[in-house]
């Protein structure tokens, strides 16, 4: 890579886009500034406690500007095309929620690995064709909402295809996520069961085959999902005030439950299977159906799930419809539950008063129902703090490096003619992105929801920001080399289409600011976007080629800049 080529977008392996001593190129060394500059700063969360609230009547307000309905679009979906965002002014935010609540479901990933042959034999044992249905429906399905909301709960309730030592993982990493897509915007309980009788979760935390206690042997229930199912998706470790902040004894945090209330819950959870009667295994089909109860091997007598007694006539299927009832008219989810919404779509710290208004719909919609997701989604979209850029010196999010790859890879249509979807799994920190769908380390997600930066001033002022956990100096060079080499040569069969951009090419100033509206909202300085078109300007555009680096070098300086990368 060298500035006298204009090529800065053919990296080799040695010459990384963040190691400014190894290239002269304008746009590397403003990446590598920006780069540094977010390491530096490591800003970003949410965090005003103001008193706003939901937008009540959002189709009569005044319409959005472009700026309004690209930051809108960033959060209820993944990106804002030049027809999003016409869409969203013309309809308003609440018909726009109400289109993408309605829209049709797309190819599910079981019937496209099953279409494309990944149910024979030979990848029995294989995770082939995931990456690529997952990466197929994040960036080329129209359902935006959806894609966006599955992979916040796949970040809330986590199955890694990884952690899946069994026949058929890749139909089961399917299997779960097609679960996801049918039951995100209906009930929290329906959802909640849903995971529970999967046969990827039941796999990933060992419900599936956890049997009754054995005095002869001394084997017990397994507690790992009676744990997990308590801990991490539904109640929280601690007891929690309306507005998701601790409650508190003689100054110190209140246990949600002990552990012998897991032991107690583990015998609800035992008798669960596989739902096959294939012996062999050939038909892998059985990992897209709820696991299916063994009275033989369910643990006798009396249960327990927190305070509730379950009568030992209870069978399976009866005993778990209690303890998940039980658990989720417990008054912790809506706060903790909520909050964990609000971060994976618009903020990273949120005030307490914006988790209250939330936890308050998660508890009636309005109509004496409590956990309906459809309604909980949609004021999270719709409150004032959502909708109002943060002001705040912790305000807002950094945007995971998967949503930041999805946004371009949308904005620009990097689409698969093929159907084949190559990108791959991207967990690799050093020369990709650290983070890939359903491919986190354990069922703690990528990152904490209360993860706090040590040594920053988000850790001085105790801002939750738990992106940052992926945020390092090794995880920001290989988002930048690897988003490098996207913008200079696609993978695979997909390649970005530039039309767009370079019909303003000639401009560099309009280049830049098309690009900062679409990926940025208003989030992206005057200062920062004179910066950049400064730098652009400076690779000459007489030349078909010399136009199309000035395109490649202003995308990666956008999606370098901290100003978008922490999104407001």
């Amino acid at each position: 890579m060298t500035a006298a080529a204009h090529t800065p977008f053919a990296p080799t392996d040695d010459q990384p886009v963040v190691d400014e001593t190894s290239t002269s190129g304008t746009s590397a060394a403003l990446a590598a500034a920006a780069a540094a500059a977010l390491l530096a700063a490591c800003g970003g969360g949410g965090g005003e406690t103001g008193d706003g609230g939901p937008d009540s009547d959002p189709q009569n307000s005044v319409p959005p500007t472009d700026a309004e309905a690209a930051r809108f679009l960033a959060q209820a979906g993944f990106a804002a095309s030049a027809t999003d965002i016409a869409a969203v002014k013309s309809s308003g935010y609440g018909r726009w929620l109400d289109q993408q609540f309605a829209a049709p479901r797309t190819q599910k990933h079981y019937d496209w690995l099953v279409a494309k042959g990944y149910n024979a034999e030979s990848f029995r044992n294989s995770l082939s064709g995931v990456d690529a249905t997952l990466w197929r429906k994040l960036i080329g399905s129209p359902d935006q909402l959806r894609q966006r909301v599955v992979l916040a709960w796949s970040e809330i309730f986590v199955v890694s295809m990884t952690g899946l030592p069994v026949s058929w993982a890749n139909m089961a990493t399917a299997g779960y996520v097609d679960m996801l897509e049918e039951r995100c915007f209906g009930s929290f309980r329906a959802l909640l069961e849903g995971v529970t009788l999967s046969p990827a979760m039941g796999v990933f935390l060992a419900m599936r085959g956890n049997r009754k206690e054995d005095p002869r042997t001394g084997r017990q229930p397994d507690e790992n999902y009676a744990r997990e199912v308590m801990q991490l998706f539904t109640i929280g470790l601690n007891q929690l005030n309306p507005d998701g902040t601790p409650k508190t004894s003689n100054g110190k945090t209140i246990d949600t439950y002990t552990l012998q209330q897991i032991t107690d819950l583990a015998r609800v959870f035992t008798g669960w299977d596989f739902d096959t009667t294939d012996a062999g295994g050939a038909d892998p089909s059985y990992m897209t159906r709820p696991m299916k109860h063994t009275a033989s091997r369910f643990s006798t007598g009396t249960k327990k799930v927190l305070d509730v007694t379950i009568p030992e006539t209870a069978d399976g299927p009866a005993a778990m419809k209690q303890a998940l009832d039980t658990l989720v008219a417990h008054p912790n989810v809506g706060p903790f539950i909520g909050r964990q919404l609000i971060q994976r779509l618009v903020a990273s710290n949120p005030s307490p008063a914006y988790v209250q208004r939330i936890a308050a719909v998660f508890d009636n919609n309005g109509k004496g129902e409590r956990g309906d997701l459809r309604a909980v989604i949609r004021a999270i979209l719709l409150d004032s703090e959502a909708r109002q850029p943060s002001t705040a010196p912790g305000g807002g999010k950094l945007r995971e490096p998967i949503l930041r790859l999805i946004q371009w890879a949308r904005t620009v249509n990097l689409n698969s003619p093929g159907d084949l979807w190559a990108i791959g799994d991207t967990s690799n920190p050093a020369s990709r992105l650290g983070q890939s769908p359903l491919r986190s380390g354990s069922v703690f997600n990528f990152f904490r929801p209360g993860y706090v930066p040590p040594n920053s001033q988000l850790g001085a002022n105790n801002v939750t920001a738990p992106e940052f956990q992926l945020c390092n100096e090794s995880t920001v060079a290989g988002y930048l080399n690897f988003m490098q080499s996207l913008i200079g040569n696609g993978i695979g069969d997909m390649k970005p289409d530039y039309t767009a951009d370079l019909a303003l090419a000639a401009d560099a100033t309009a280049l830049v600011q098309r690009q900062a509206l679409l990926m940025a909202g208003g989030d992206l300085s005057a200062t920062t976007i004179t910066t950049i078109a400064t730098a652009v300007a400076t690779i000459k555009a007489d030349t078909d080629a010399g136009k199309l680096n000035r395109v490649k070098a202003s995308w990666l300086m956008v999606l370098a800049a901290p100003e978008y990368q922490v999104q407001k």
